[in-house]
């Protein structure tokens, strides 16, 4: 497990989802970190590995980024609030400035916002996200053909 040491305090992290279809499918441009505003039952159903992250974006609107289409599983299906919605927009918590750069990447064509994965800080949670570009058909067969040689080599040593 990554360590992470904060003001003087060694932090576990942990890693509680990865898109990882995300990263065959777009060739990942910037990354960036961003906090998640979540409900109790939310924090407890990521912790419990209940989300996800696949065919969800960023969204940017007015002044503020939301995370769309990630789905996060009630903790307890049965004590859930009656009207609680698990793929509801999830504010995102960022800077002026980093809002500001993931407008522009998200209004030029052909870049998309695209969560990676969900980890924690310290107590809080985080979302790894990055502006990419779509991979086309040649580009995946090349990530195919290129992970097969590696996992070759890696057998005959």
């Amino acid at each position: 497990m990554p360590v992470c040491l904060q003001q003087g305090i060694i932090h576990l992290m942990s890693n509680y989802t990865k898109n990882s279809k995300a990263l065959f499918d777009y060739e990942v441009l910037k990354r960036f970190t961003a906090g998640i505003e979540l409900l109790g039952i939310e924090v407890k159903s990521v912790r419990a590995g209940k989300i996800n992250l696949q065919g969800s974006f960023v969204s940017i609107r007015g002044n503020e980024g939301f995370l769309v289409g990630a789905e996060i599983s009630a903790y307890q299906p049965k004590n859930a609030p009656a009207n609680y919605d698990a793929s509801r927009p999830k504010k995102l918590l960022l800077s002026k400035d980093e809002i500001n750069e993931l407008r522009e990447a998200e209004g030029t064509k052909g870049l998309t916002i695209i969560p990676l994965s969900v980890y924690n800080k310290g107590r809080f949670l985080k979302l790894d996200l990055a502006i990419a570009r779509g991979k086309k058909k040649f580009d995946k067969r090349q990530a195919i053909k290129k992970r097969d040689v590696e996992r070759d080599l890696k057998r005959s040593l």
